[in-house]
């Protein structure tokens, strides 16, 4: 499996061609304690960079945009019930989306974990 991270706090770990997203631990922890997560419907296809999930926390409200192109294929209703699962797997359990790739290409242009990492250390 590889994992990749984006510059606006989201990672993608691929398996095959669905691309499992989420958001960082980093993002969530300056969002705070997470207490709502819209998801997008199932089908439907998104570009990089798109608007896929809306994240609200005590803090603020935070848009989560798609790390590749594709479609949505599975989301994680349990965020529904237990938005805290993003604060307390952010980069596991706390998954958002499930996307079958159609542009593997463009995880090229994404981070791996240690570019990620230094990049954070520059913030």
């Amino acid at each position: 499996m590889t994992t990749k991270y984006t510059k606006d706090h989201e990672w993608v770990a691929v398996e095959g061609n669905v691309a499992t997203c989420g958001i960082t631990a980093y993002a969530a922890e300056q969002l705070g304690d997470v207490v709502f997560v819209e998801l997008p419907n199932v089908g439907r296809i998104v570009s990089q960079g798109d608007e896929v999930a809306v994240v609200e926390s005590v803090k603020a409200a935070s848009d989560v945009y798609a790390p590749v192109s594709g479609e949505v294929v599975d989301t994680n209703e349990a965020l529904a019930d237990a938005p805290e699962g993003v604060n307390e797997g952010a980069e596991t359990n706390g998954w958002f989306i499930k996307l079958k790739l159609t542009d593997p290409a463009e995880l090229d242009a994404l981070m791996d974990r240690a570019a990620y990492d230094s990049y954070l250390a520059g913030l």
